[in-house]
């Protein structure tokens, strides 16, 4: 198991695409490594949004009588991801909640306004995948200061 750790570590450190995705608090090697096996340079994904709905962590949509309702996550596209995602941001919620960033603040705005603790990791997990697709297709690497859309 170790042997295929530092495998995972080497390849990483060898990657510039990865080395840009573990910029991303959350985000670690076996992230990294698993995001460009499955979506190569997201180039498959015109918006960050078609990433998170592929991924499956998007809500639900069910409409009946004209009357649209939003339910939990779709739970659609690639479950292991979405799992090693959502892990991340269980994760980097600790971190990200005490500090003093457009990230932390929007975390800790959804605190205060008494959102269920999975709610806020989920939507943590969304955010994260949609930094993701613009590393993996801009080339950019994480700033923690860099405004986050709400």
């Amino acid at each position: 198991m170790e042997a295929l750790n530092g495998e995972f570590v080497e390849l990483a450190r060898n990657d510039a695409a990865a080395r840009r995705l573990t910029s991303i608090p959350g985000v670690g090697v076996l992230n990294a490594t698993a995001l460009i096996a499955a979506v190569g340079d997201a180039s498959s994904f015109a918006k960050a949004r078609d990433l998170d709905a592929w991924l499956g962590l998007v809500p639900r949509q069910h409409t009946t009588g004209g009357k649209p309702r939003l339910l939990g996550i779709s739970k659609r596209g690639n479950t292991y991801l979405r799992t090693l995602l959502i892990h991340g941001a269980r994760v980097a919620l600790l971190s990200l909640a005490r500090s003093e960033t457009p990230l932390g603040r929007w975390l800790t705005g959804m605190i205060e306004r008494g959102a269920h603790r999975n709610a806020i990791v989920v939507a943590l997990a969304n955010k994260l995948a949609r930094i993701a697709w613009a590393a993996l297709r801009k080339d950019a690497t994480f700033e923690r200061g860099y405004p986050v859309a709400a």
